[in-house]
This record gives C-alpha cells, structure tokens and sequence, in this order.
C-alpha cells in the first residue's frame, strides 16, 4: 500500500483553527492576542466559542485568512506556549 499524501493547501484561504483549554475569564483574550500577532485584526464573526457540558473547558474556533504554512505553524507554536492552551486542532 502506498501512503497517501496530505491534500495541498492553496494559500491565501480561510482556515479554521480550533483552540481548546480550561475555562477562565481571559482564555479567550489570551488566544485572541496570539492570533492578531499573526492574522491581523480578528472580528466577533470571525469566532465561535463554545463551553463543555460541565463548563470545565471552552474551545474557541477562530476562522482566519492563512496566508502560508510558515504562518500556522508559528501559530500554533505560540498557542502552545501561552501556558493556557491545551490542544490546537
């Protein structure tokens, strides 16, 4: 069997990312500094949150316009180091 190779991704296009931690009053500030750093100005429709079933953890899924792979790794790198991000999807 052959491995597959992961589909290309043709940039600039929109891209979600999934940002899942522990609920706290400035998770989303958090993720959402990262993000400008790296995407430029986000807005409200740009971002769905949503809580788990006990309210334990929310996750942030914040849509924005990739503009290459360099970009979402950094990303994704800086999330990680927030100390508050638990996994990035």
């Amino acid at each position: 069997m052959s491995e597959q190779e992961p589909p290309k991704i043709e940039f600039p296009c929109e891209y979600p990312i999934k940002i899942m931690g522990r609920q706290s009053a400035d998770f989303k500030d958090i993720v959402l500094q990262v993000m400008r750093q790296h995407a430029g100005d986000i807005s409200d429709t740009q971002v769905k949150q949503r809580a788990s079933g006990k309210g334990t953890f929310v996750s942030l899924t914040v849509t924005i316009t990739a503009t290459g792979k360099d970009q979402l790794d950094a990303i994704f790198e800086d999330l990680k180091a927030t100390g508050v991000v638990q996994m990035v999807l």
